[in-house]
């Protein structure tokens, strides 16, 4: 519906808090980081999780690029009205984002990776019970006025 009205997204945290960096699955959450009360970086979830990073990463080798170019790249490839924005706080991290506009990826390849990962594979909530009330789900956006009208 959104492309019939002429509406592009920005998908948020395209590269799920950093789960795609790899950081929290090879090595561990450090202990300062917020990730460390998000659902999906909880011991068991992240656990669960991890299958998906390796899936992925076995992609993205295929491709020769990393997960994260690879997280990206699916998502520029849904379409000009699609536009990540990830975030970054190293130098090294917007280079290597920037490389997942080199990532060419073919009708097939998209369905591998959407195959790979489905919604009722990843474990956790998307949200901590905190920030539940931020979610569109409780958005006070009214109606759009019919053009029949």
């Amino acid at each position: 519906m959104y492309r019939e009205l002429g509406i592009g997204i920005v998908p948020y945290s395209p590269l799920g808090h950093g789960f795609f960096g790899g950081k929290a699955v090879i090595e561990s959450v450090p202990a300062n980081s917020f990730l460390n009360i998000h659902p999906r970086f909880q011991a068991e979830s992240l656990e669960q999780n991890k299958t998906i990073y390796f899936q992925i990463g076995k992609l993205a080798e295929k491709h020769g690029c990393s997960p994260a170019q690879l997280a990206l790249g699916w998502i520029l490839h849904q379409g000009d009205d699609v536009a990540p924005i990830p975030g970054t706080t190293k130098i090294k991290n917007l280079d290597a984002n920037i490389g997942s506009f080199r990532v060419k990826l073919t009708k097939e390849d998209l369905k591998e990776i959407s195959d790979v990962i489905t919604i009722n594979e990843v474990t956790g909530h998307r949200t901590t019970d905190a920030f539940i009330h931020c979610s569109w789900k409780f958005a006070n956006t009214p109606e759009k006025e019919s053009k029949l009208a």
